[in-house]
């Protein structure tokens, strides 16, 4: 077949069926392949795929997701590449990023290495050599992920006849033998690694999930107390609850609580930015060990540089937007470009019909753009003059323009290929490490984009605009890339593009729970803090007393763990010159914190530092205006939630001070 006919044909023919939950490396390339091979493929109007032709479903493990598929429309998705081709026809612009060239054997490990803070397993020498106490926090199943890739790097370094690398069995104390890992894992093989890798092939042969249809609807529980790959451990000889992918009723999917355990839900931004840096690596490794336990192979590009560009607000970094930003509003965490746009839709188009779906003008929205680069900041932009569909070109050309994916050039194909993972909980639990994994400018930008989508999906009786067709609409715009390959898995497309619109659907349904930090990860940041505290003080010159100290301190966490009751006092240096005291016993949560310090407040007439520090809202004093927050032993910074119960917060960091904040999000009413 000529080329001029491989793109139209390969669109006509739609999705061909792959055994059961396989993401081979083959098929493992990201929708943005596909979705960027549009800007180079001359195909027309009339051929793309018909209302009728609606393709194999996401992920064939059962017949009740393609019955569901086909009676969803992607009549939107497939418009919304055809205008976005049109918008860039005219503009023959180079890829702002490199192609993702094929790596070497043992280059993904070592980079994998490299971005989970265990440089020093690769022989070289770490830019923070305290990212080796993280070994000691991980699960097993997270070891096992560690040690696979390991394994891999040492193989083809060996064959490559370079000097052998540390092996991680020895750091994880699995035995003293001097043989190389090749052998270890030969002749006396961890038993977990074993199964799981004796499982994992067997999977990969086979891949058949016995799948139990869920019921729409019904509310199921969300553990985020235990690791993702080890729950998907002990599911691996069971059964997953499958969910038709399409559901036009967002209602109807099914629903997900979060049990607060003893020490409540932690959500991102309520731990401090020197404790977030540890997520990234942590989710990292975590989600590499679920993939690993269901059989998947996790697709990371490598990262590119980016080409600078003239303009000031239109196909600029984020990172440099935000600087720019941030000098005339310190503290910016989202582009104000954005922040712009999306207040504007929100005030005069969410109740627009076909908002997001129905195109503004391109001369118009190409022309405001030019405005904008002039105009913006310096406030002379009339965004009343503007046309709402307009604006929402502009916003969409915003996200398609930014010189690197929105989702990240390194984890797009990763965020595609969630796509692939039968269990919906597990897709989610996929998502919501993807999430933590991404930059924190990225992630805040993809928020406040997220929370604008529900906004218009919760107009859908105005609007016309469901949670599927805004799905379909803006997938495009989140998975296409200019700057990204487009080698296209033959008969893929379809599959493909319905693939990533449901991965779009799921990140504005369930945005509430990926936003979350799962416990585990938040235990296993207080152990890295905890092991890091511990090398310095044994480095320290007091070496005598500090350890004198440290079995002190031990033993007095072991008392306290069986003390029925605590005293303990609670700051407010911000507003009170005062502390309060409180007993805490098995009941005390932080809500009745707060509580008795809002009547002390108010009965006590306690010496208030300066009336301008006392927050008030609503011309009242209330505890729901107040955080109480946990402060230093383990963690650096940590927004309590107010089901926390504080007496098992204390024995897990009794070191820590506890302080009552203002809540940053209440305005200040003096």
């Amino acid at each position: 077949m000529d080329k001029r006919g491989t793109c139209g044909s390969r669109m006509a023919r739609g999705g061909t069926a792959r055994p059961r939950g396989v993401l081979a490396p083959v098929r493992a390339a990201s929708c943005a392949q596909l979705l960027s091979s549009s800007r180079h493929c001359p195909w027309k109007m009339n051929q793309l795929p018909p209302k009728s032709a609606v393709a194999s479903p996401v992920s064939e493990s059962t017949n009740s997701r393609g019955e569901a598929l086909d009676t969803l429309s992607m009549d939107s998705f497939w418009l919304e590449v055809e205008n976005i081709k049109q918008s860039t026809e005219a503009e023959q612009e180079e890829c702002s990023l490199a192609d993702v060239k094929t790596q070497e054997e043992g280059e993904a490990e070592a980079e994998w290495l490299q971005d989970a803070g265990l440089a020093e397993l690769l022989g070289e020498p770490a830019g923070d050599k305290d990212n080796l106490v993280l070994l000691s926090t991980l699960t097993r199943t997270q070891a096992a992920a560690v040690q696979r890739r390991l394994d891999t790097y040492s193989r083809s370094r060996r064959r490559r006849n370079k000097q052998p690398v540390r092996d991680v069995r020895d750091i994880f104390a699995a035995g003293g033998s001097q043989d190389t890992a090749a052998e270890k894992e030969e002749s006396s093989p961890d038993p977990l690694w074993h199964n799981l890798r004796t499982s994992n092939t067997q999977r990969t042969e086979t891949q058949d999930y016995s799948c139990t249809v869920r019921n729409p609807g019904k509310e199921e529980v969300f553990n985020m107390d235990v690791a993702y790959s080890e729950q998907a451990a002990v599911l691996l000889k069971g059964s997953f609850l499958s969910e038709p992918r399409k559901l036009k009723d967002g209602n109807a999917l099914t629903r997900f609580k979060i049990p607060k355990g003893r020490l409540g839900v932690t959500r991102i931004g309520d731990l401090s930015a020197q404790d977030m840096k540890k997520v990234p690596t942590l989710a990292l490794i975590e989600l590499t060990a679920l993939c690993d336990i269901l059989g998947f192979e996790l697709k990371r590009n490598k990262a590119a540089k980016l080409k600078t560009t003239e303009k000031r607000l239109f196909g600029v970094p984020l990172n440099t937007l935000l600087e720019n930003d941030q000098k005339l509003l310190p503290n910016t965490k989202v582009p104000l470009l954005l922040q712009a746009l999306l207040s504007c839709l929100e005030k005069r188009g969410l109740e627009t019909e076909g908002i997001l779906r129905v195109s503004g003008s391109q001369t118009r929205i190409k022309s405001l753009e030019q405005k904008l680069e002039r105009d913006f900041y310096s406030g002379l932009f009339r965004w009343d003059d503007v046309h709402q569909n307009d604006v929402s070109g502009l916003l969409k050309r915003f996200i398609r323009e930014l010189p690197a994916p929105l989702l990240t050039a390194e984890y797009l194909p990763a965020f595609a290929a969630v796509q692939n993972i039968p269990d919906l909980k597990q897709r989610l639990q996929a998502l919501n490490l993807l999430i933590l994994i991404l930059p924190e400018s990225n992630r805040n930008t993809l928020k406040a984009l997220l929370e604008f989508l529900s906004k218009v999906v919760a107009r859908e009786k105005n609007n016309k605009m469901n949670l599927w067709n805004v799905s379909t609409v803006m997938a495009p715009n989140l998975f296409m890339h200019k700057g990204l390959p487009n080698k296209i898995p033959e008969g893929k497309e379809k599959q493909l593009a319905e693939g990533a619109a449901d991965v779009v659907r799921m990140m504005i349904h369930y945005q509430d729970l990926l936003w979350t930090v799962s416990s585990f990860l938040v235990a296993q940041v207080r152990k890295l803090n905890e092991s890091n505290s511990k090398r310095y003080q044994f480095c320290d010159k007091r070496i005598k007393n500090l350890l004198r100290k440290i079995h002190a301190d031990k033993d007095k966490v072991e008392k306290n763990q069986g003390e029925p009751s605590k005293v303990v006092k609670v700051h407010a240096s911000l507003l009170l010159k005062d502390s309060l005291e409180v007993h805490l016993n098995n009941a005390t949560r932080v809500a009745d914190v707060l509580r008795q310090f809002q009547k002390n407040l108010c009965q006590n007439g306690w010496n208030i530092v300066n009336t301008v520090n006392l927050l008030k809202c609503n011309n009242s004093t209330e505890c729901s205006n107040l955080l109480l927050y946990e402060v230093g032993g383990n963690i650096g910074e940590h927004c309590l939630d107010p089901d926390t119960y504080l007496l098992d917060l204390y024995h897990i960091n009794p070191h820590a001070e506890w302080i009552i904040k203002q809540n940053p999000s209440c305005p200040r009413m003096f």
